[in-house]
């Protein structure tokens, strides 16, 4: 009977366990309380938050269970990511969600979002300097854009070994935006700055809402045409919501849709983030390069916003520039709150979505860029 007993608990997770697993266990705690009682991004922290406790049981290795194991069912889900099969689909529901009005009004406010994407490219020498492998300086890079889906479709096609800390890093600091970009807008801006008033966009006609993903399209994709499956499905999503007659598949691309690739993408990433492949030194790397292309990038993109003042008549409001990282629409929400602490009649979040937008597409854009650039 004792035998029995021992047999028996030698096969259970107490006895298999690792101090590493322990560790992933209580992080992925902190994100799903962090995305529940706190309401930071819980549509990702709560998905990946627990899939660290999924993918933390101890188990035995050879029984198919674990996400490592070929012919196991979370490897076959996982396979989405490795692939780089979610990002698109995620893409297209963001693309059906998403209204370039802001963004066609004053299209000036466009070249933020490019602005913002200098953190990524300088975090890629960076990383580079510190001993990073070129493939893992180009993953680790693109965190700036603070853009998860990017992150993981770039990282699967570069370093799919770091895919767990690259994707968890990235869904991180965009769910840490709100206590991530503040004290840097505080800190590069003036108050006379973040009281400028921004004038009234001029309307936008329907033709040119159904125009613009085409050509943002074509244009974009000749450029950099590595950045095909995440922008072709992002403006083939938008073209889908602006034709109106298509309001259907529009409807499925950007509610059930993009809601089942982010529960499977959530919930893969964070299974993958075992504690003895996790917990590494290049993970710690990963993160400390995480923050500081983030940072780069938000501090890039409202520098770039003051440079524009010098030479523009009417005056954009600096903060807008903190738009630019791709985190929609956190960002633009981080804009607006900081903008009214200052005068609580200074509404922004209209004007700051049109580089939040085009951060996406500069984010997907730079992404192309560095894959094209690794071949």
């Amino acid at each position: 009977m004792d035998a029995l007993f021992l047999d028996f608990f030698q096969n259970t997770g107490f006895y298999l366990c690792d101090y590493r697993n322990i560790i992933m266990i209580v992080v992925g705690l902190v994100f799903v309380y962090l995305g529940i009682a706190k309401d930071y991004e819980p549509l990702l922290l709560v998905p990946i938050g627990f899939g660290m406790l999924v993918g933390n049981i101890p188990i035995f290795i050879g029984l198919g269970l674990g996400i490592y194991e070929p012919n196991s069912v979370l490897h076959y889900l996982y396979f989405g990511v490795t692939q780089g099969i979610y990002p698109p689909l995620i893409f297209l529901g963001i693309g059906a969600m998403t209204d370039f009005s802001t963004l066609l009004a004053r299209p000036v406010l466009m070249l933020l979002g490019a602005a913002a994407q200098a953190g990524i490219f300088i975090t890629f020498l960076g990383a580079l300097a510190l001993g990073f492998e070129p493939l893992e300086a180009a993953s680790i890079g693109i965190i700036g854009g603070a853009d998860g889906p990017t992150a993981i479709f770039l990282t699967a096609k570069l370093a799919p070994h770091l895919i767990g800390p690259i994707a968890v890093a990235a869904y991180s600091y965009m769910a840490l935006v709100p206590v991530i970009q503040p004290p840097i807008m505080k800190l590069l801006t003036t108050r006379k700055e973040r009281l400028i008033r921004m004038e009234e966009p001029r309307d936008v006609t329907k033709r040119e809402k159904i125009i613009f993903p085409v050509v943002a399209f074509l244009l974009c994709c000749f450029i950099a045409p590595a950045a095909l499956p995440l922008l072709g499905m992002l403006c083939f999503g938008n073209v889908l919501k602006e034709a109106v007659v298509t309001e259907r598949l529009a409807n499925t691309a950007r509610n059930s849709l993009i809601d089942i690739a982010t529960i499977l993408l959530g919930l893969t990433v964070g299974a993958s983030t075992q504690g003895d492949v996790f917990l590494t030194p290049s993970s710690v790397g990963i993160f400390a390069l995480g923050a500081f292309s983030f940072a780069l990038a938000t501090a890039c993109g409202l520098l770039f916003a003051k440079f524009m003042n010098l030479f523009l008549k009417s005056k954009i409001n600096p903060l807008l520039g903190a738009a630019g990282v791709s985190a929609v629409p956190d960002s633009a929400r981080v804009v607006q709150i900081v903008g009214q602490r200052e005068d609580p009649t200074n509404f922004l979040l209209m004007h700051a979505m049109a580089p939040n937008v085009s951060g996406v597409i500069g984010s997907a854009i730079a992404a192309g860029v560095l894959w094209s650039l690794m071949l």
